[in-house]
């Protein structure tokens, strides 16, 4: 969420910011012209009800002093007064939730500022390459995209995965189930010993509130799954409170599948103040993610790219307002390191202004070479995202300098999505015969094994 204070004081900027995200002039300028009106009827009903509860007070000690003094004419007259700011107050603390909700839900759909040096562009074609690392293997006469791969092994089913779920998911077996595992464990050991991030085990259910922290709520309500819980209604001391029949009263609620462990790693830290000497925080985890792929209809329809439910090693840094820059770099060389420990070959892209993420100030895709395809595709995305998360989260830390707190600056990057290393390694390391060969690096975590084949 971006700074009301900052958006009043520069209100062109955010214009100028909008229309670099894609936003047409009107619509921007509408939408900050929205949010200074909302702003001004918001801090012009808190001068007045500062002034009557400041009255409220006044007249409350004169009536102390007109009783001293005798003069209950005027207490009581001073006690009408006061009974009647009461009234006017009582109504005016309901506006104030209302203009506070109409404000912060103008807020709430803003997308983040781009970083000064974030390439202007529409969509993808004005991405700017990075880097480049390795040299891609090119498609021969036998080469085949990972599910002709999987489907010849007998490892990979989708027909059985749909009789079970729909389309968008998979069933893996045997040494394909066992390379995905493999491929998490050696992300998660990579990172923990080699980059000094610390694996943490998350809810893969959380509150709205969790969601909204980190930016998935309300903007992108329609990609998540929810589902229903009840919990039952505790007392003060824990015991569950019954009802007359003695069963226990229960309450119904929501939970959101978590689309990334972005969310939960990142709300960490959320409604808390970190000292400034436990900075930076860095946080990785492997769990599975849920997503809807609202909007992708039709989108990588074959294969693993694309699925409902998928495996990602998620890495976070939480760090003061200095650093975060330097940070993001350093993330976006931890992702770097999996792709080159596996040796596949990978560019680095800075993404423009209108392909970036709505809560990224800048954002780098880490895009794995798939002779199958004969294309670069996306693997991880590092983003830095300043202090627009924190603000939502209300994280907080004390710098060293001056009184009061600083909102944390949140990044997050995938370190890497397992599924799409998957097909990296069986796209890569696919033999004539049919067979897919074992990196080296992965060896450890699969037995030995060398080479994957059909049994």
């Amino acid at each position: 969420m971006l700074d009301i204070k900052w958006i009043r004081e520069n209100p062109d900027r955010l214009a100028e910011a909008l229309v670099k995200r894609q936003w047409s002039s009107e619509e921007a300028r509408s939408a900050v012209d929205d949010l200074i009106v909302k702003d001004e009827a918001r801090r012009a009903h808190l001068g007045q009800l500062q002034e009557r509860q400041e009255r409220r007070n006044a007249a409350s000690r004169e009536i102390g002093n007109a009783m001293r003094s005798g003069d209950s004419a005027k207490a009581e007259e001073l006690k009408g007064e006061v009974t009647a700011i009461k009234e006017w107050l009582s109504g005016a603390e309901a506006m104030e939730r209302t203009l506070d909700k109409a404000l912060d839900d103008a807020l709430a759909v803003l997308p983040n500022v781009p970083a000064h040096d974030v390439p202007v562009g529409a969509d993808e074609h004005a991405n700017v390459e990075l880097r480049k690392v390795g040299t891609p293997r090119q498609r021969s006469n036998w080469t085949r995209e990972h599910f002709e791969i999987g489907e010849s092994l007998g490892m990979m089913d989708f027909e059985r995965a749909a009789k079970l779920s729909g389309s968008r998911f998979t069933v893996l077996k045997g040494g394909l189930a066992r390379l995905e595992r493999a491929l998490g464990q050696f992300m998660l050991d990579l990172h923990t010993t080699e980059h000094g991030y610390t694996e943490v085990q998350v809810p893969l259910m959380v509150k709205d509130e969790v969601l909204f922290g980190t930016g998935q709520l309300p903007k992108f309500e329609d990609d998540l799954y929810f589902v229903g819980v009840a919990d039952a209604v505790l007392a003060s001391d824990g015991a569950a409170i019954v009802s007359r029949s003695g069963e226990p009263i229960v309450v119904g609620r929501r939970l959101g599948l978590i689309p990334t462990a972005e969310v939960p790693l990142t709300n960490l830290v959320r409604e808390e103040i970190t000292p400034l000497e436990k900075l930076p925080l860095r946080y990785t985890a492997l769990t599975p993610c849920f997503r809807s792929e609202a909007g992708s209809a039709g989108r990588d329809t074959r294969g693993m790219l694309r699925q409902h439910q998928f495996y990602k090693v998620e890495l976070v840094s939480i760090t003061d307002q200095d650093s975060s820059r330097d940070e993001h770099e350093r993330m976006t060389e931890c992702a770097e390191a999996v792709l080159r420990k596996l040796e596949l070959p990978f560019r680095t892209m800075t993404l423009c202004t209108g392909d970036m993420g709505f809560g990224a100030q800048k954002t780098y895709d880490i895009e794995v070479w798939l002779p199958g395809q004969n294309a670069y595709r996306e693997i991880s995305s590092c983003s830095v995202c300043g202090d627009f998360q924190a603000r939502r989260m209300d994280a907080r830390y004390r710098p060293k300098e001056g009184k009061g707190t600083a909102f944390v600056h949140t990044l997050n990057g995938s370190g890497t999505a397992v599924g799409r290393a998957l097909i990296a390694v069986m796209e890569n390391y696919q033999e004539a015969d049919g067979s897919v060969t074992i990196p080296e690096a992965l060896r450890p975590y699969m037995g030995g094994m060398t080479k994957i084949e059909a049994r």
